[in-house]
C-alpha cells in the first residue's frame, strides 16, 4: 500500500496496527483536481486580499485550518455516481477555502471498512473530520465512532444514534417520482424498468418512488404503464448484488429491455455504466441515471441519458466540511429533499427537444405540489433522524 501522504504531499504518520491487514488493499491518494457543483457559503474575509491585478476571484481563508478525510465504498471516486460525488464536495470545499484540505482511502472489499476509518484516527497529521460514503457503512462507522468520541465523522446515505457522526441522508424517494412519471409519460412500449446494485434502504428508495410516480401518471392520464424490476408492494425485485459489475449491468439492461422495457432506472453506481453502456450501443431503450447529473459525470452515455434523479451529495458534504473548519457543525445531520435542493431531477439535456413541452409542464407542476405537500411521497426506506 502506498502510504498515507498529508495534503503538502509529505509522508504522514505510521498508520495504526489494527488496519496492516488490509494495507495492501487500500489506495491512499492525495486531493487534486477541480470542484464540481460548489455550494456558495458566505465566509468571513479573513484572509489576504487577492492582487488588485488579478480578475480572478480568490478563495479567502476563512476557520481553522482541516484535514478531512474520506473513506469511499468498493466503488471508488472514479464511480461517477455517490462517491465521486462526495469527493466532489471535498474538492469544493478545498478550492472555496484554502483552510480546509482533503485526502481519501479506497475501499475494495467490505471488510476494508473499518479498518479504513481506523486508520484514520491515527492518521498524521490529524484528520479533523472522517467522510464514510455509502449505507453500507453504516455499522462499522459506528463502531469506530464510538471508539473514538472526540473525532468528528459524517455518514453519507445512513444514520447513527452517535453523537459523533453526522449524517448526511436524502429523500430521494421525491425525485424518483418526478422520474417515473416522466418515463411513464415518454414510454411507447408502456412498459419501464429498475434494478438495483444492492438491496438497501438508499437503493430501494429511489425505486419505491418511481414505481409511485409510475402510479401517479397512470391514475392521471388513465393508462396502465408497468413497472419491471421492482414491487413497492413486496418490497422486492432485481438487484445485481453490486455497485461495481458493469457486466451485470449490461445483462440487466437486456434482461429488462427484452421484456419490453424501453426505459430503464439502474440504482447501482458504477454497475449501471453496463446498461448505460448497452443502451447506447443498442440503441433499444433510454436510462435514466441516479446520484450525479449522468451528462457531468458521465457524458459519453449523455445521448441515452433521459435526466438524472440527482443527489446533491457534494453540496451536503462541502458544506458539513466547510463547518467544521468555522466550527458551526451542530445536530444530527441532514435530509436533503426537493424542497431543500438536496434532490432534484438534472436537466433533460439531449432529451430536451424530444420530451413534449406538456409533458415537461406536468413535471414541474409535480414538483411544486411535492414541495407544497399537496402529493405527499412515501417509502418504508425515506430517511428519519
Amino acid at each position: 500500500m502506498a502510504p498515507t501522504r498529508a495534503p503538502d504531499g509529505t509522508a504522514g504518520g505510521a498508520a495504526s496496527g489494527k488496519g496492516k491487514v488490509v494495507q495492501a488493499k487500500q489506495v491512499v491518494r492525495l486531493c487534486a483536481g477541480m470542484a464540481v457543483g460548489s455550494l456558495v457559503v458566505a465566509l468571513g474575509a479573513c484572509g489576504s486580499a487577492p492582487p488588485k491585478t488579478s480578475s480572478t476571484p480568490q478563495a479567502q481563508a476563512s476557520g481553522k485550518k482541516i484535514l478531512a478525510c474520506m473513506v469511499t465504498d468498493t466503488g471508488g471516486i472514479d464511480d461517477k455516481s455517490f462517491n465521486s460525488s462526495a469527493w466532489n464536495g471535498l474538492q469544493a470545499a478545498k478550492k472555496a477555502n484554502p483552510n480546509i484540505s482533503a485526502t481519501y482511502v479506497q475501499s475494495t472489499t467490505e471488510t476494508d471498512y473499518q479498518p479504513n476509518l481506523t486508520n484514520f484516527t491515527t492518521h498524521s497529521p490529524a484528520c479533523n473530520f472522517i467522510v464514510a460514503v455509502g449505507g453500507l457503512m453504516g455499522p462499522a462507522t459506528d463502531k469506530v465512532a464510538k471508539a473514538t468520541p472526540n473525532t468528528q465523522f459524517g455518514i453519507v446515505d445512513s444514520t447513527s444514534t452517535q453523537t459523533n457522526i453526522y449524517a448526511m441522508q436524502f429523500d430521494t424517494a421525491q425525485a424518483a417520482y418526478l422520474a417515473g412519471y416522466l418515463a411513464a409519460g415518454m414510454s411507447k412500449s408502456g412498459k419501464v424498468g429498475t434494478y438495483g446494485g444492492i438491496k438497501i434502504p438508499p437503493v430501494t428508495i429511489f425505486m419505491d418512488g418511481f414505481a409511485d410516480g409510475v402510479a401517479h401518471y397512470n391514475q392521471v392520464k388513465g393508462k396502465n404503464v408497468q413497472v419491471l424490476g421492482w414491487s413497492k408492494a413486496s418490497q422486492n425485485g432485481l438487484f445485481a448484488n453490486s455497485f461495481t459489475d458493469q457486466a451485470k449491468g449490461k445483462q440487466l439492461g437486456e434482461q429488462l429491455n427484452s421484456q419490453g422495457a424501453d426505459i430503464i432506472l439502474p440504482v447501482a453506481g458504477g454497475t449501471g455504466l453496463g446498461t448505460a453502456a448497452d443502451a447506447q450501443s443498442s440503441g433499444k431503450y433510454a436510462v435514466i441515471w441516479v446520484d450525479q447529473d449522468g451528462c457531468v459525470s458521465a457524458a459519453q452515455y449523455c445521448s441515452v441519458f433521459m435526466t438524472t434523479v440527482q443527489k446533491n451529495i457534494n453540496l451536503a458534504v462541502q458544506s458539513a466540511a466547510e463547518k467544521v473548519s468555522l466550527g458551526t457543525l451542530s445536530g444530527r445531520g441532514t435530509i436533503g429533499t426537493l424542497a431543500n435542493n438536496g434532490v432534484q431531477l438534472a436537466p433533460y439535456h439531449d432529451w430536451a427537444s424530444k420530451i413534449p413541452q406538456a409533458l415537461q409542464s406536468e413535471v414541474d407542476q409535480l414538483k411544486q405540489q411535492i414541495i407544497s405537500g399537496q402529493i405527499k411521497v412515501t417509502s418504508p426506506a425515506e430517511p428519519t433522524q
